[in-house]
Formats: C-alpha cells, structure tokens, sequence
C-alpha cells in the first residue's frame, strides 16, 4: 500500500480520496488552511483548478522532488469555455513536469467526473477507467495500482505527450455535461 497526499478537498479530492482509502492506502488530504502542512505521501495528488497549480507548485517544490505527482487538473478556458488555455502542442502536465524536472509527473483521473470514480461506473453501465499518462514506468504502475485497488479500471495512454489528447477529451466531456447533453454521472467509458 502506499501513502497518497491530496492537495484539495474539493470533489474531485474527496472522490480520489475514497479511491485510495477503498485500496487500502493511507491518504492525507489538504485545502488551502494546510499551507504551512509538509506533504509526506509517496503519490501526490494535485485535484486543484489548474490556474491554481503554479502556486502550489512554487511552494512546494522541495517537497515533491522524488514523488509521483498525479496531474488531474483541465486546464480550460473558464472565461469563453471554448478551449484550452495550453498551447495546442502543450498540456497541463507537460507545464507541470518543467516545472518540477525532481518529480514523476503522470497524467491521471481527469477524463473521469468525481462521481464516476465514487460509483465505480460510467452511467451505471460500464466499469470507471482511469486513463494514465506519463514518461515513468514506476510512476504510472504506481498509479494504476491506486486505481485498481480501488475497483477501477486502468489504462496505460502512453508517454506524457499524451496528456493533451487527454486534456481535450476531459474538455470535451466537461462541455457536454455543461451543456446537459451527458449527465455529470456519465461521460466516456473504456469498454475492452
């Protein structure tokens, strides 16, 4: 088992929270009061808006240097709604990985809705997957061990550079269940 550290106590903090408590983890969980709180988990979880990553990241550095740092954040445009805000050949997570060269940064759980990853099922029909990117092997087994000890499904998406096509589906998926045209309880659904 490992010891997981969530930064961010929002939804989607709260439901991978459960995920790895569910596997047998042990979780520490952070909001914005735990600033001055060390990070001691050997997988930290960054379930923060992705405007709010940079921050986190400046100040904890030191800290995440030799972790697995879990990347579910989309980084979309809240202001048109119509896009991404990293350049079309970039991603969220290859931002991230720059900025932290110490870290095993992966790409995981944001093509899945908070909910999906509680009921273990996309629209009561198909087994949740977790979708996982990155560049180390160790990092993504690690991930999808999480993942898999929780009851999910996991899959490997390949090297980092994937984490775009993942940032466009979970943007894609976010902006229909905006819409009303998919429910926040549905979404895509890996079927093998």
């Amino acid at each position: 088992m490992a010891h997981i550290s969530i930064i961010g106590s929002g939804n989607m903090g709260q439901a991978v929270s459960g995920l790895a408590a569910k596997g047998g983890n042990s979780v520490e969980l952070f909001n914005s009061a735990d600033a001055d709180r060390a990070v001691t988990g050997d997988i930290v979880v960054l379930a923060v808006p992705y405007a709010a990553v940079a921050g986190i990241v400046e100040a904890r550095r030191e800290q995440l240097a030799g972790k697995v740092v879990v990347d579910l954040t989309n980084p979309v445009n809240f202001e048109t709604f119509d896009g991404l805000v990293t350049p079309a050949d970039g991603s969220a997570a290859s931002v991230i990985a720059a900025a932290l060269p110490e870290s095993k940064v992966v790409k995981a759980f944001n093509t899945t809705f908070g909910g999906t990853l509680v009921s273990g099922s996309v629209g009561g029909a198909a087994t949740t997957t977790v979708l996982i990117a990155g560049d180390d092997a160790d990092a993504k087994s690690a991930v999808s061990a999480l993942v898999q000890g929780g009851g999910l499904h996991a899959v490997d998406a390949g090297s980092l550079k994937r984490a775009r096509e993942l940032e466009a589906l979970a943007f894609l998926q976010i902006s229909l269940a905006a819409g009303e045209k998919i429910t926040w309880s549905g979404g895509f659904a890996v079927v093998n």
